[in-house]
């Protein structure tokens, strides 16, 4: 995505754009709304950024505003948080059209011990149980203002909002939750994990399909558009 629209913004400005995103995603994962801003000396109409960015970038990808911002801002380090959603097909078949975008699991998964176990991670906690190996990050430390788990027919959905995320934080959360739901391990086994500070306590890291970077937050301060 950034490769696409840098180059699309270049097009426009007449002249190289360096953006810089709210969050990374990583290949395979999706975002419903990502933020990013770029410095330009390029003086177009609004529009320009938008209709004319959009002419230039693929198809899965569409700049949806443009606005002035001071320079103080910051997409990444200017955001009070950021809410991912995992969409999972819980049924004995995996989908077929939509298997690019969602992920999958066989077993039933109970929704309830599910919901038991996340309300543990909410809260300001050391989350190197659940950061990849090659996660940058100078502290594991993040804060989870929200985690819900809720069933709709076939479809389970996560929906996790904190400060900020570790690398591969989300998939790995998901995919010790699903170890809870299918009756593999219990509730408090999660607590367990997150203490542990382990990352081999936690489960393998989830498929990337399902997931979606859902917002971003901002200060009103920065009079961006909602």
């Amino acid at each position: 995505m950034q490769d696409a629209l840098e180059q699309a913004l270049a097009a426009i400005a007449g002249a190289p754009v360096a953006l810089t995103c709210a969050g990374r995603t990583d290949r395979g994962v999706h975002a419903r709304e990502q933020v990013a801003h770029f410095d330009t000396e390029a003086s177009r109409p609004g529009a320009a950024w938008v209709r004319g960015a959009n002419s230039l970038l693929p198809d899965s990808i569409a700049v949806l505003w443009s606005a002035a911002v001071d320079g103080a801002f910051h997409a990444r380090y200017s955001a009070l948080s950021r809410t991912y959603r995992y969409e999972l097909v819980n049924r004995a078949v995996r989908p077929a059209i939509a298997a690019r975008y969602v992920g999958w699991f066989h077993t039933p998964l109970e929704v309830e011990r599910m919901q038991e176990a996340a309300a543990m991670l909410v809260g300001e906690h050391d989350f190197s149980a659940f950061r990849s190996a090659e996660c940058q990050a100078r502290s594991p430390v993040r804060t989870i203002h929200a985690l819900q788990v809720s069933r709709h027919g076939q479809e389970i959905e996560f929906v996790i909002r904190a400060n900020a995320f570790l690398h591969h934080m989300v998939r790995n959360i998901v995919g010790t939750l699903v170890y809870v739901g299918k009756d593999r391990r219990p509730a408090q086994w999660l607590k367990e994990v997150l203490e542990s500070r382990d990352r081999s306590r936690a489960a393998p890291t989830f498929a990337p399909e399902g997931l979606y970077l859902e917002a971003v937050e901002y200060d009103g301060k920065w009079n961006l558009p909602p």
